[in-house]
């Protein structure tokens, strides 16, 4: 078990790693609308997400969510990452980012493929001011939310001094890769044990988490 823990948190590294080993393209996102969620389709299977909870419920309502949104994406053989942002905000300036990426990967157990992506995010922050914390309990394949606090990063990385961040991740499989689906909120770093000082309510974590795991769902295309 541990070699196979240690080639998972490797495979979750290089897919966590924006400039992963193959060249990636940035293109428009092949992101829809549809019956109320966005449905993103690449690498052969279908994602649909539920819609940006940022959004009021006439934003929501009005069948334009996608101009209402910015939004990133990126491809390769193997991968496909979509990030979400507030109008007016972006990559280099966010304080909430919601995501999903699509992988090929079909031989890694859901559970395994969720303790590499746990370490990755681990790996950028301060170990006294990191935690985990599930939403319910694991049935099979289908994994609880996961919840991330991050009080501050690490110190050697550039630009992020004096920031932290709480993270919610919901995880999915179909017969053709893993999906993953979370939502960051960003700010100047806090004390995890003190969820008044988060960037984020703690309600409004719990919903989040609940609106992923009910809403996100991945298949395979034909």
């Amino acid at each position: 078990m541990p070699q196979l823990k240690s080639v998972v948190l490797a495979l979750a590294l290089a897919l966590l790693s924006a400039a992963g080993a193959q060249a990636q393209i940035r293109s428009e996102p092949p992101l829809v609308e549809r019956d109320g969620e966005l449905v993103l389709e690449a690498l052969q299977q279908r994602f649909a997400l539920p819609l940006p909870d940022w959004l009021d419920e006439a934003q929501r309502q009005s069948g334009e969510v996608r101009a209402q949104i910015e939004a990133v994406y990126l491809e390769d053989e193997t991968q496909a990452l979509l990030e979400i942002f507030p109008k007016g905000e972006s990559q280099a300036l966010w304080t909430t980012l919601y995501g999903a990426r699509i992988t090929r990967q079909t031989n890694v157990a859901l559970a395994d493929y969720r303790l590499g992506v746990m370490s990755a995010y681990a790996r950028n922050c301060k170990p006294e001011v990191t935690g985990f914390f599930q939403f319910g309990v694991d049935e099979g394949d289908s994994l609880a939310p996961l919840g991330f606090v991050c009080g501050a990063y690490l110190d050697t990385l550039s630009g992020y001094r004096g920031l932290g961040e709480v993270m919610i991740v919901s995880f999915r499989k179909s017969e053709k890769g893993i999906g993953i689906i979370y939502q960051e909120w960003r700010g100047k770093s806090f004390d995890p044990a003190q969820p008044a000082t988060w960037p984020v309510a703690t309600a409004t974590v719990e919903a989040r988490a609940g609106q992923l795991h009910e809403g996100a769902r991945l298949s395979a295309l034909d």
